[in-house]
């Protein structure tokens, strides 16, 4: 019998050991970053690097990945996509809907323009482009629609070094697909230490959305594993640790109309692309 106790007591340990892992994953409320509805990529977005909805329609979904100047649109869960060309090759790393024009972000800065509505044609020709923002390396775009202001974030920028903050931008886009820089803002990298460790590392965001229900903005960082909640002040309100089984490479965010959140991993090295989903529950998790 004394094997039999001594393997049962073995078997309660481990299960021990993986609930307390389980729980160092903390979530937000309304969702549990834990249990995703997993959904696959075709393979042409191996390398997705940002992802927007269409009036919040789970159905019109627009991606972008970061080797191609094409933008991909599919439904939510599609096993195959159709794409426009918009540009040529390069870093392209985020991208979101502002009125009636799509707008993209490349890695150093620029941004490509060009109205909603092309969106179906084989190749756009209607594209403004043209970059204005300081030097530094850029991942991170978003549009509100309570003002229709576009905001990005720095993921690794010259005028942050040798601070501890993570610096943003705001603009504005014109009629005419033309963006306008308007202001700036910063993320305090000390204030996210107080929920999780940062390990020395500074804070490298790869993508943001705004919540529209909350008035909150999310922030992923595949780099650091978190997901990173502030105000409309920019006041850090909350942060949590990622598993990596789940988000090996997450680079994009969005919210459908239905405030479900929907998180997007590059393929990396585990062979595939996938759209994470989190179901809205009013009550929370």
């Amino acid at each position: 019998m004394k094997p039999l106790f001594t393997i049962y007591i073995a078997l309660i340990t481990c299960m021990a050991c993986a609930q307390k892992k389980n729980t160092s994953f903390t979530s937000p409320s309304h969702y549990n970053l834990n249990e995703p509805q997993q959904m696959v990529f075709p393979s042409e977005l191996e390398e997705v690097s940002g992802i927007t909805f269409i009036d919040g329609d789970p159905n019109r979904l627009l991606a972008q990945q970061d080797e191609q100047g094409h933008v991909y649109y599919l439904r939510a869960g599609d096993k195959s996509a159709k794409h426009v060309k918009f540009a040529g090759k390069g870093d392209y790393e985020d991208i979101a809907i502002s009125g009636s024009h799509v707008i993209l972000l490349r890695s150093d800065g620029s941004f490509f323009t060009f109205p909603l509505q092309e969106q179906y044609d084989t190749e756009i020709t209607a594209v403004v482009s043209e970059k204005i923002l300081p030097k530094g390396e850029y991942e991170s775009l978003a549009v509100s629609s309570t003002n229709n202001n576009v905001y990005v974030l720095c993921k690794q920028c010259n005028v942050d070094k040798k601070t501890t903050q993570t610096t943003g931008y705001i603009l504005k886009l014109k009629a005419d697909g033309q963006v306008i820089k308007e202001g700036s803002y910063s993320i305090d990298n000390e204030e996210i230490s107080k929920y999780v460790k940062l390990k020395g590392k500074a804070f490298r965001p790869s993508a943001l959305t705004r919540n529209q229900k909350t008035n909150e903005w999310y922030i992923v960082s595949s780099i650091n594993k978190l997901l990173v909640i502030v105000g409309d002040d920019w006041k850090v309100k909350e942060a949590h640790s990622l598993n990596p089984k789940l988000f090996n490479q997450p680079e994009g965010i969005a919210f459908d109309r239905d405030n479900n959140l929907y998180i997007s991993n590059e393929a990396g090295d585990t062979g595939e692309a996938t759209l994470l989903k989190f179901d809205y529950k009013e009550k929370g998790v």
